[in-house]
């Protein structure tokens, strides 16, 4: 039976839907980032080029726009995308107006307290953005129209195809990736081939999604719900997505703690106290940074102080 698990973690919030030992699903919610469905009172910022609004330090872009009212004037706001990290302004967290009273989003998922075990494989996916399946592997990249997944391998096309296509539903679901994704298959003869693709993504894309039938160029384009960041988005904005999956690692430490990690990644960490004093408070002893820029950014560690 599937089941949440949920991780209360330093710097974001971590839900697992575990089935038969394995995570079918995936989603994170990061300190310091308003989720979707959050409203509240904000102000008007900006009416161009783009509609911009300010709340709890945040600037949200509303692509309905507004009327009847102008720069600085209050109003309220249902965030119904948060934020995608990184300095594009496509990227910053999209609302809507509303006059509905202030509340806080609903939970990440319904489940149980716990650790999720297979955790950082998911991670390793999503910073690699290579997902091998039997027979080949995708390669998955966001980019600012969409998120690209391009299918590979050693299989006949059309089994090369299927395999595919089911393999990119599943890391859909296992990536939390919403949006417009873009699916490359190899290219395939016969209208029949083409079909028997769509017939497997028809029954493993997780609802609700829209997507078009594979054209004769093998791509087909899928659309699903976006309220907030994918892996792959989180893992875009490396120094972030490492500097949280070291204070997990660090998690399991005793004692006094030094975390050894790339310069970029430290850079973050030390602007983040809240977080160290928090990992201080779980390891029961003192917390410190030490700076290797040998280290890969994914290759941070914790040692005895």
């Amino acid at each position: 039976m599937p089941e949440w698990l949920i991780e209360d973690g330093i710097g974001e919030t971590r839900a697992a839907l575990v089935e038969n030992g394995e995570i079918v699903e995936a989603r994170v919610r990061r300190d310091g980032v308003t989720p979707a469905g959050t409203i509240l009172d904000a102000r008007l910022v900006a009416v161009a080029p783009r509609v911009a609004v300010e709340a709890g330090g945040e600037q949200f872009l509303m692509p309905r726009g507004v009327s009847g009212i102008s720069e600085g004037s209050r109003l309220r706001i249902e965030v119904v995308r948060e934020a995608l990290g990184g300095t594009e302004n496509w990227k910053r967290g999209l609302a809507r107006r509303t006059e509905e009273e202030p509340r806080p989003a609903p939970p990440l998922a319904e489940g149980t307290p716990g650790h999720v075990d297979g955790w950082d494989e998911v991670l390793d996916e999503a910073r690699s953005g290579i997902v091998s399946f039997d027979g080949g592997e995708l390669r998955i990249e966001p980019t600012a129209a969409m998120t690209m997944i391009d299918v590979d391998g050693w299989l006949v096309p059309d089994k090369l195809a299927q395999m595919g296509a089911w393999a990119a539903a599943r890391a859909i679901r296992r990536l939390d990736i919403g949006g417009p994704t873009g699916i490359d298959f190899p290219t395939l003869k016969g209208r029949e081939a083409r079909q028997q693709v769509d017939s497997v993504l028809a029954e493993y894309l997780p609802a609700p999604a829209e997507r078009t039938a594979m054209n004769g160029f093998g791509f087909v384009q899928v659309v699903r719900p976006r309220s907030r960041a994918s892996l792959i988005d989180l893992a875009a904005d490396r120094p972030a997505f490492e500097a949280r999956a070291l204070l997990r690692r660090a998690g399991t430490e005793i004692g006094a703690t030094r975390l050894a990690a790339h310069p970029s990644v430290v850079r973050v960490l030390e602007g983040q106290q809240g977080w160290l004093d928090r990992l201080a408070r779980q390891v029961g002893g003192e917390v410190t940074l030490r700076s290797d820029a040998s280290l890969a950014m994914s290759a941070g560690h914790a040692e005895r102080a």
